[in-house]
């Protein structure tokens, strides 16, 4: 079975997730970012934090989130988080800026 494919058994419709998460870590303050999808935010970032997530953000220490959207349907998750991925630094950062007075406070939008 693969992502993003229904969990459970027919029936258990009401105990699946229906929110799904952009979110942006970065390693510091205007540091490296990293962007991903995931249906549980604070598991996922509490993997990222533990280094538990072999892989990019395990090498560059990169466990703060700084940003985050919410979304009712996984595809239009993974699709704002490919266009996330493809936008200029400089815009991902003004994302970050424009909610977080430090820019590493966690945000909502």
């Amino acid at each position: 079975m693969s992502w993003p494919a229904k969990a459970g058994h027919p029936g258990e419709a009401d105990t699946v997730s229906k929110t799904y998460f952009v979110y942006i870590l970065a390693s510091k303050r205007n540091g490296t970012l990293y962007i991903g999808v995931t249906n549980d935010l604070v598991r996922r970032v509490w993997e990222h934090r533990e280094g538990l997530v072999e892989g990019f953000t395990k090498k560059y220490s990169v466990s703060r989130l700084v940003h985050y959207e919410t979304f009712d349907d996984v595809y239009a998750a993974i699709n704002r988080e490919t266009r996330l991925k493809k936008w200029k630094r400089q815009w991902k950062i003004a994302l970050i800026q424009k909610n977080n007075a430090n820019g590493m406070t966690c945000t909502n939008r």
